[in-house]
């Protein structure tokens, strides 16, 4: 939606009050206010007599102290360096200035930004119960704090054991069964399976029974799967090349060498 044209000044007055109301709300760089200006007037030299007064006067800085008075804020609430940068770039503060006021404060304050990092951590969580490794990871970061801040903070949280990936969360709620299932109608072997499973880490400490179980079931006939499997290529078992290249085939996909032996023995006969 675009913004209604503001009333345009009709006085310096005018601008200076504007200006006024801006500064009133928030701290903002020259630059800033400069582009606020004119969209209220078009007369430049209105708006640099205001400019040069507001900082003469204090009630507007340069954008070095701008810079310094924003890292010292940032940093008193706990916002790590790479945000802070972010944030002053965005806000059209050059490198070197931010670099300064960077430096500056850090030295003053005696910042330690993984102190800070802990700090904001266990503020943040007290608790790692309904989240997740990579949203705390994601949140931190945004942040402003670095991989290695981050690592640091949790090896410092008291719960910092219980913390645990999308993964590990998800695999906690699988059940074993289901996920055997899953895969082997995707036409994948024995072996294939396990290991995809251990990959998705989920305990797999009940899978032979639980295969066994399936099995007798009539839930899973690994031997019909791995005929279907090979009846999707069109290999010359007669053929040594095309008899080795299927035998790998099936391997890939996790069926065992009896079955394979078997399957192949019948489907050259």
């Amino acid at each position: 939606m675009q913004r209604p044209p503001l009333r345009q000044a009709k006085t310096i007055e005018n601008v200076f009050n504007s200006a006024y109301w801006h500064l009133s709300q928030q701290d903002f760089t020259i630059a800033e206010i400069r582009s606020k200006l004119e969209r209220k007037t078009e007369n430049i030299e209105w708006i640099e007599t205001v400019i040069t007064q507001l900082i003469e006067r204090g009630y507007l800085k340069n954008n070095l102290e701008f810079t310094i008075r924003y890292c010292e804020s940032a940093f008193n609430n706990e916002i790590g360096k790479a945000a802070v940068q972010h944030k002053l770039k965005m806000r059209g503060i050059s490198s070197s200035d931010i670099e300064k006021a960077i430096e500056q404060v850090v030295e003053e304050q005696d910042i330690n930004f993984n102190e800070m990092a802990s700090n904001r951590l266990q503020s943040r969580y007290i608790t790692f119960e309904g989240t997740s490794k990579e949203k705390v990871y994601a949140q931190m970061t945004t942040r402003g704090f670095s991989r290695s801040q981050i690592d640091q903070a949790l090896s410092q949280h008291p719960a910092q054991a219980t913390l645990r990936s999308k993964m590990a969360i998800k695999a906690e709620k699988a059940e074993l069964a289901t996920e055997i299932m899953k895969l082997y109608r995707k036409g994948k072997g024995q072996t294939l399976i396990l290991n995809e499973l251990k990959q998705n880490l989920i305990d797999v400490s009940e899978f032979e029974e639980t295969l066994y179980q399936l099995t007798l079931a009539g839930d899973i006939d690994f031997h019909q799967s791995c005929k279907e499997q090979l009846a999707k290529k069109k290999y010359d078992l007669s053929d040594y090349k095309d008899k080795s290249k299927a035998y790998a085939y099936l391997s890939r996909k996790g069926f065992t060498s009896d079955d394979i032996k078997e399957v192949m023995t019948l489907d050259i006969e």
